[in-house]
């Protein structure tokens, strides 16, 4: 008989919807149970994607005996992480103060009220590598709770106070400043793996936020910091975490060389990537990172597209064949598809051995010793092995839309249409748009999830906040005034429901009383950005859009707020670190405005588009009444100039006259 699960619309919480375990979902329903027949809480976090958190579901919680021992002793709770990040990042805090690390699965063992007094990952069904198994510890955990109750209300209590301290906590050091920047890059720099690219050793992940912060500090004169990033960027796209047959990225690679991927996509990585790599072609001119960004936002557009809109969340590492096996060949199956000749060419350009370099297969990735510029000659070549790819078992979606992650992706689209001259880019974004600020606003709130024509769960900061930046992205790319109106009333409802005023701080949970134990924040950037790093970077750019000295205010409150841990941990604040570059750099704004069509305008916006600016605020400014336009001094007056569109450059708050030829444009800029 299925469980409490089977109501629900998370694809990972059905996946557990036959467990013999007795499951609830997160809610009142199952804190209430705990309360009445005073039982400890058994929760268990993880997500569609997770490899390990299958391996546990397989072993354990389809075992009978194991679910038996579960259903009479705990009252057991199930949690996506992705459609409950605050319950996530509050008792991954509580693990990883009780042992020293964390990870997913995540198994934490909850008083009735909700404090944690005990957890850890994963648990094997029998004792190996030093841990021990599951069922040891649910029968360890079981005669705590009934035979010293007191110990475990005293380490509940003192877990309770210690989330407390580090949920309210900022840093003592003062406000971070350009030195702080400075000391801040040198230090990622130091880290830099010289040979394969990346910071420090294996596993790898990307760490997208870092590169954005080293392109910016290359750009103003750093060639240490630029060629940090390039050559990161460079062998992240030769290696097997990038997917050179169907575009995209794998979510990190367990060796040092980028070779062997952990194989699931995320959206997250893919958008964030998407835009770290379009920054580095407007940087640098290579072209092979202008590759990378249309693949990867092909692989979104075609492989990631929601039923109902939006982009779907992930897709899972293993597929019928094993962790992997949707992505990885043998020669004899190249051959077959291409034959032997164009087999050969691939073989030879993708390092295909009989051997093989992933259990007898063969990961595709550019061994540094092939030259890259024939990838274009190979490009029939690769889409008929992914034509041939499609006819395997594919990996399973989880195509539910979560906010925050759409955002990314729609402003990695409206960048990329904007500087890429891909009107069909700007297409997609738009839609995104369209679909996230009518689906997932159903009563005016936000929500965070939307599935099977469901609209789910409140918003939290990071979903208002990379919502707003990717709604100014497009309003960048295109002018339409109503992009920059609703990220305005984000704004607003952001600094309303998150931003604490006494301490200075904003929280990443909806005022709304989740049932933690502590209502949750993590200043830090993980695998996405920090949603108060998120907000501060949206509030700045809308504070110089529409001359909002309070939204400034907010955004620098928010960097005071980790004062010198961005010098102690850059790696771990590396949007803060980009947000902080930008306010201490002088304010400098390119407006482009029509005159009757968008004609002239366009040709003045192909000068400016393209460039790596990444201190400028780029405002396109349609030929439309003024009434339509906000009332704030950036756009006041900017019209064309004799009929004809115009641009005016302003820097450090004096404005050079209007041009109306691209040559003057482009003078002006070089």
């Amino acid at each position: 008989m299925p469980n409490r699960l089977a109501e629900e619309t998370s694809p990972y919480l059905l996946q557990h919807k036959d467990n013999p375990v007795d499951w609830y979902p997160w809610g009142t329903e199952a804190l209430e149970r705990a309360r009445r027949e005073d039982r400890p809480i058994l929760l268990s976090i993880g997500y569609s994607a997770c490899h390990w958190c299958h391996v546990m579901e397989h072993e354990s919680f389809e075992d009978a005996e194991t679910a038996r021992i579960m259903n009479e002793r705990f009252v057991n709770v199930k949690v996506d992480r992705e459609e409950h990040p605050d319950v996530d990042s509050v008792y991954m805090a509580a693990v990883q103060q009780i042992t020293g690390r964390g990870g997913w699965p995540l198994t934490a063992f909850l008083l009735p009220s909700g404090e944690p007094f005990w957890g850890g990952t994963y648990f094997p069904p029998e004792p190996r590598h030093g841990m021990p198994s599951f069922r040891q510890v649910l029968a360890g955990i079981h005669e705590a709770y009934t035979e010293r109750r007191g110990q475990v209300d005293r380490s509940a209590a003192e877990m309770g106070s210690l989330l407390r301290r580090l949920t309210e906590a900022r840093s003592e050091g003062p406000a971070p400043d350009r030195e702080a920047l400075e000391r801040a890059t040198v230090e990622v720099v130091s880290r830099l793996d010289r040979r394969h690219g990346g910071f420090g050793g294996a596993p790898k992940f990307p760490q997208a936020m870092i590169l954005e912060l080293l392109l910016r500090v290359g750009h103003k004169g750093s060639q240490e910091a630029l060629d940090a990033a390039t050559l990161t960027l460079r062998r992240m796209a030769a290696g097997g975490i990038y997917d050179h047959v169907g575009g995209g990225f794998h979510r990190y690679s367990v060796d040092a060389e980028w070779l062997v991927p952990h194989f699931e996509k995320m959206l997250y990585d893919n958008a964030l990537l998407a835009r770290v790599y379009l920054h580095a072609y407007q940087a640098t001119g290579e072209v092979r990172f202008r590759k990378v960004v249309e693949e990867t936002l092909t692989y979104l557009s075609r492989e990631m597209r929601a039923p109902d809109g939006g982009f779907a969340a992930s897709e899972d590492a293993d597929s019928e064949g094993g962790e992997g096996f949707f992505y990885i060949w043998n020669g004899e199956e190249i051959d077959e598809v291409l034959g032997p000749e164009d087999g050969a060419r691939v073989r030879h350009a993708y390092g295909v051995t009989k051997e093989g370099n992933f259990e007898g297969r063969n990961i595709l990735n550019r061994p540094i010793d092939r030259a890259v510029e024939d990838r274009e000659d190979l490009r029939s070549q690769l889409e008929r092995l992914r034509e041939a790819r499609e006819r395997r078992p594919r990996p399973a979606r989880d195509d539910k839309v979560i906010l925050a992650w759409n955002g990314m992706a729609l402003r990695a689209f409206a960048e990329a249409g904007r500087v890429l001259d891909r009107p069909d880019l700007l297409l997609t974004a738009s839609d995104a748009a369209e679909f996230l600020l009518s689906s997932l606003r159903p009563d005016g709130s936000l929500r965070r999830i939307y599935k099977d024509g469901r609209a789910r769960f409140s918003a939290h900061l990071e979903d208002y906040a990379q919502l707003a930046l990717g709604l100014l992205a497009l309003h960048e790319a295109d002018g339409e005034p109503r992009w920059l109106q609703d990220a305005a009333v984000l704004a607003e409802a952001m600094l309303g429901r998150f931003w604490d005023e006494d301490r200075g701080i904003f929280f990443d949970a909806p005022p709304e009383d989740s049932g933690t134990v502590v209502r949750a924040r993590d200043p830090y950037d993980n695998a996405t950005p920090s949603g108060s790093s998120g907000a501060a970077e949206a509030l700045l750019w809308l504070a110089r859009l529409l001359d909002r000295d309070a939204y400034g205010t907010v955004a620098e409150r928010t960097l005071a707020s980790a004062g010198d841990w961005v010098t102690r941990a850059p790696a771990a604040f590396g949007t803060l670190l980009v947000t902080l570059d930008r306010l201490r750099s002088v304010p400098r704004e390119l407006l482009i405005a029509d005159a009757g069509d968008r004609t002239g305008g366009d040709v003045l916006w192909r000068v400016a588009a393209p460039r790596y600016l990444p201190d400028t605020l780029l405002v396109r400014i349609p030929a439309v009444s003024m009434g339509d336009l906000p009332d704030a001094p950036l756009f006041r007056g900017r019209g064309g100039v004799d009929g004809r569109a115009a641009a005016y450059l302003c820097e450090g708050y004096v404005c050079q006259r209007p041009v109306t030829e691209p040559a003057e444009l482009r003078a002006l800029l070089d």
